[in-house]
């Protein structure tokens, strides 16, 4: 049943992407298009209904930042949620995490139905992927991207649940958090945020500018003026100006800051060792990932200048079997590969392999803000004061937002 309902993803995010062409493809498009409309209808309506105070947000007496986006599928907001945690972190603040654990095992549902009807916030506590000193969750219980975060940022508390109010809190009473990130958090607004962190792929920075299911936003553009600081990401050496001039009409006063995915080396995902990136320049691998886009990491493995040889792609935040990598490992291994590569998200997912054929390596990859720096340091201004340059300092005050 698994793989039939991942096909039929597979199928359907085809169609969205424009694809596959056809009957059967027009057929669903069409279908898809009325469910949009009605989808469009509801988020406005409900974001009118917080707009104008009659449901209301709650204020839990600390900063909260939200970063997120427009659409669906990989846009970069783990790496920037990373990046901003450290460099906050550096200036002193106590930052935990919060995020809704996306395709995380859920817990049963008894404990859920009690948790919803429950006030007690110890008899149900958030799933802590990291209490700031170690990491007490795998990438099933917690999700990938919080495991992820959990593993990069030693002395960050990483908290998993759907009600992020109940995460925010059990944050501040338990580990005494001083600012609060939602990862993944623009459409949640039961919490109120300080500051609308909204990042835009330059390559799709509207997908096929549809809703869901029909496309791939969220929101309709025009909710882009929400948004405090606006992170255009897999920018190029020049400015795309026509996009720019576009996310400057969407929204007048938000600071733009334009980055990129920057590779910093390759990871043996058995044992840890670090290998530079032209590690792989000339040789022949197997790249195997299950992210919204897998050939933009196919294509930035070639640039690296590694032959990708064979690929397997599967659905976004596909949960591998041991049976899926041992079958491509021996692929790999057939081909006389050199190596194994995948993404560092899929790399957590990957079950524990002994001795295999051939390496399993997963590319290390990191925010590098291109244009737009003053922006990003008037941000942690706004947080945080300057570093901390040593362990007596005291911490700065928060900046008045």
């Amino acid at each position: 049943m698994r793989v039939i309902l991942e096909r039929f993803e597979r199928y359907a995010v085809d169609v969205i992407l424009e694809r596959r062409e056809g009957g059967r493809a027009n057929a669903l498009k069409f279908v898809l298009g009325g469910f949009a409309r009605l989808y469009e209808r509801a988020v406005q309506t409900r974001l009118g209904l917080y707009r104008r105070r009659l449901l209301r947000a709650q204020e839990l007496g600390c900063p909260v930042v939200s970063i997120g986006n427009l659409t669906v599928g990989g846009t970069g907001k783990t790496p920037v949620a990373e990046m901003l945690a450290r460099e906050l972190q550096i200036r002193g603040r106590r930052v935990a995490i919060l995020s809704r654990g996306y395709k995380s095992v859920p817990r049963p549902f008894m404990q859920r139905l009690r948790s919803r009807i429950s006030n007690n916030l110890d008899l149900f506590p958030p799933r802590i992927v990291s209490d700031g000193d170690k990491v007490l969750l795998d990438s099933r219980r917690a999700g990938d991207e919080p495991h992820m975060l959990a593993k990069n940022l030693p002395g960050v508390c990483v908290l998993v649940d759907k009600d992020r109010v109940k995460s925010g809190l059990h944050a501040l009473r338990h580990f005494d958090s001083d600012l609060l990130l939602l990862d993944d958090g623009l459409q949640y607004q039961r919490l109120r945020h300080r500051l609308d962190i909204v990042l835009v792929d330059r390559q799709s920075p509207f997908g096929n500018e549809h809703l869901l299911p029909r496309g791939t936003l969220r929101e309709p553009p025009g909710n882009l003026r929400r948004a405090s600081y606006i992170i255009v990401t897999r920018c190029g050496p020049e400015p795309d100006e026509n996009l720019l001039a576009r996310l400057r009409r969407l929204n007048r006063t938000a600071a733009i800051i334009e980055c990129n995915h920057a590779p910093r080396h390759w990871e043996d995902i058995r044992t840890g060792a670090k290998f530079p990136l032209d590690h792989l320049r000339g040789r022949h691998v197997g790249a195997m990932s299950g992210i919204a886009r897998p050939e933009s990491f196919e294509e930035g493995v070639r640039e690296l200048g590694a032959i990708v040889e064979i690929t397997k792609a599967f659905a976004d935040h596909h949960r591998f079997t041991k049976k899926e990598i041992l079958r491509f490992l021996e692929w790999c291994d057939r081909r006389s590969l050199d190596a194994l590569v995948t993404t560092e998200k899929d790399a957590v997912r990957f079950p524990e392999i002994d001795h295999p054929p051939v390496p399993m390596l997963f590319l290390r990859v990191e925010i590098e803000i291109l244009r737009g720096r003053k922006h990003w340091e008037e941000l942690l201004g706004r947080l945080a004061g300057p570093p901390v340059t040593s362990a007596g300092a005291t911490r700065s005050a928060a900046a008045a937002l």
